[in-house]
C-alpha cells in the first residue's frame, strides 16, 4: 500500500469540502461523524454564517448534527486559504444545465481555480459533481497542472459521484461510493480516504468510468420513467389501469423493476444528467436517440396532464378558463420541500396560461416560498370552493381522504390513492 493511502486509512486527518449545498453539507456531516478535523468552504458569507450559527439549510442535516460537528471543531469559513490545512478536498459544486441546455461548467471551473491557487503537500482532490466523461481531468487535472502541481507527486486528483437523494433514511455514509482516479495511483488513495467516510467503496478503473457511472445511474432512471409515461397515455387510449398493470407486472419475481408514471420529472439529477452524457456524445458524434427520446417524453408530461385537466372539466361541463383548480403539491418529489426543476410547476404555469384559477398546497414548502413563484396558497377551509385538485406530489402529510371529500374531482397524477388502497368515485388517476 502507498504510504499516502495508508496516512488516509489509519490517521486523523482534515476533509474539506467546497459547497455547502445538499451534497458538500451532509458531506462535511459525514466526516466530522467519523472523526475527521473538517473545514467547509462556501462562497456564500450568508451560508457560511448560517451554518457555523448551527443552522442547517439542508433537510437531510439537522440542526443537533449540525451542532455535534461544530462542538467537534468543524469550521465553515470563505476564506480559501484554509484550504492549505485539508488532506482531501471534496468539489461539490452545482453543475447545472445552460440556457440551451448545454453544460455549465462555471462553478466547477471556479473551484478548480480555487484548489489549484492552494492545493499541494500531497493533497487528494476529488470531484464529486455531476458532469460528462473527461471533466476531471479537463478541468481539475488541467488546472493543478497550470498551477505547478504534478500528478500523482504533488497531489492525487479522483471522481467520486454524488449520490444523494433527498428525503431518503438513508445517511450518506450508508451509500455506496464509486471512486475512480485520473490514474491506478490516485484511485488507490483516493478509496483509501473514502473508507473513512462511507462503508463501502467500488473502485473503478479511471475517473471517465466514474463519471459514466453517475450519468447511467440517471439516464436509466429517466428513460424508465419516460417508457412508462408514455404506457400511461397508451393504457388512457384503451380505458385500461396503468398502475394495475404496473403492479401486475411487477408480480413477477424477475426481469422486471417497476417505474412510475407522473407529471413528468423534476429535480437536480433526472432531468439534467442525461443531458450532460447527450451533449458530450453529440461533440464525439455519437448518437444518444433513447436520451434524446425520453428527455422528449418527459418535457412533454405536463401538457399530457393539462390535456387530461381540460378533458375532466369538460366532462361536468366546465371550460378549463376560469377554472379553479388547487394544485397539491410543488415540491419535485415526496416529502421534501425542495421544488426545483418541478414538473408540478410546468403543470401550473400551462394551466395558469389557459385561464385557469390557481391555489397550491404543500405542506413541505413554505407559503413565502409559494408566494416567491407567483401561486396562490390556498386558504384553510376554501376547498370547496374549487372545481378540481390535481395531485402533483404525494407527501404523506397530506389527507388525501379528506382531499377527495372536500372537493367535487381529484385529478391523481402520482397514483396515491390507488396506494392507499382506496379510490372514491370522484378520483380519476393518471
Amino acid at each position: 500500500m502507498h504510504p499516502r493511502a495508508s496516512s488516509f486509512e489509519h490517521d486523523r486527518w482534515t476533509a474539506a469540502v467546497i459547497g455547502l449545498g445538499y451534497v458538500g453539507l451532509p458531506m462535511a456531516i459525514t466526516a466530522a461523524e467519523r472523526g475527521l478535523d473538517v473545514i467547509g468552504f462556501d462562497i456564500s458569507q450568508e451560508r457560511v454564517d448560517s451554518v457555523s450559527a448551527g443552522r442547517s439549510h439542508v433537510e437531510d442535516v439537522t440542526d443537533e448534527q449540525l451542532g455535534r460537528a461544530l462542538a467537534g471543531g468543524a469550521r465553515f469559513t470563505t476564506d480559501e486559504t484554509l484550504l492549505r490545512e485539508a488532506d482531501a478536498i471534496v468539489i461539490a459544486v452545482p453543475s447545472p444545465l445552460g440556457r440551451n441546455r448545454q453544460p455549465d461548467m462555471s462553478y466547477i471551473e471556479s473551484a478548480s481555480q480555487l484548489v489549484a491557487r492552494n492545493a499541494g503537500a500531497g493533497q487528494l482532490i476529488s470531484l464529486e459533481s455531476t458532469t460528462y466523461p473527461g471533466t476531471t481531468e479537463d478541468y481539475v487535472v488541467a488546472a493543478l497542472d497550470a498551477a505547478g502541481l504534478k500528478l500523482d507527486e504533488d497531489v492525487f486528483v479522483t471522481f467520486s459521484p454524488e449520490r444523494v437523494d433527498p428525503g431518503n433514511v438513508l445517511h450518506t455514509a450508508q451509500i455506496p461510493k464509486v471512486v475512480g482516479g485520473v490514474t491506478p495511483l490516485s484511485g488507490e488513495i483516493g478509496a483509501a480516504a473514502y473508507r473513512r467516510l462511507v462503508d463501502h467503496v467500488h473502485l473503478v478503473s479511471s475517473a471517465r468510468a466514474a463519471e459514466l457511472a453517475k450519468l447511467l445511474e440517471n439516464t436509466y432512471r429517466a428513460v424508465n420513467i419516460a417508457m412508462v409515461n408514455e404506457l400511461a397515455q397508451v393504457a388512457n387510449v384503451f380505458d385500461i389501469d396503468i398502475w394495475e398493470v404496473i403492479d401486475a407486472a411487477a408480480s413477477k419475481p424477475f426481469g422486471f423493476q417497476p417505474f412510475y408514471p407522473g407529471p413528468g420529472v423534476g429535480g437536480h439529477c433526472i432531468p439534467l444528467d442525461p443531458q450532460f452524457l447527450a451533449w458530450r456524445a453529440r461533440e464525439m458524434k455519437v448518437a444518444t436517440r433513447f436520451i434524446d427520446l425520453a428527455e422528449d417524453v418527459n418535457l412533454h408530461m405536463p401538457d399530457y396532464v393539462v390535456s387530461r385537466v381540460t378533458e375532466l372539466l369538460n366532462q361536468d361541463g366546465k371550460p378549463l378558463f376560469g377554472a379553479r383548480i388547487v394544485g397539491v403539491g410543488l415540491a419535485y418529489k415526496r416529502n421534501i420541500a425542495d421544488e426545483r426543476e418541478s414538473p408540478s410547476m410546468d403543470v401550473l404555469r400551462l394551466l395558469e396560461r389557459r385561464g385557469a384559477v390557481l391555489s397550491v398546497f404543500d405542506p413541505h414548502v413554505p407559503d413565502e416560498r409559494i408566494v416567491a413563484h407567483r401561486f396562490t396558497p390556498v386558504e384553510p377551509g376554501h376547498l370547496g370552493e374549487q372545481d378540481l385538485a390535481i395531485v402533483l406530489t404525494d407527501h404523506d402529510a397530506i389527507d388525501y381522504p379528506g382531499l377527495a371529500a372536500g372537493v367535487p374531482k381529484v385529478f391523481d397524477t402520482r397514483g396515491v390513492y390507488r396506494r392507499l388502497g382506496t379510490m372514491p368515485d370522484n378520483v380519476v388517476s393518471l
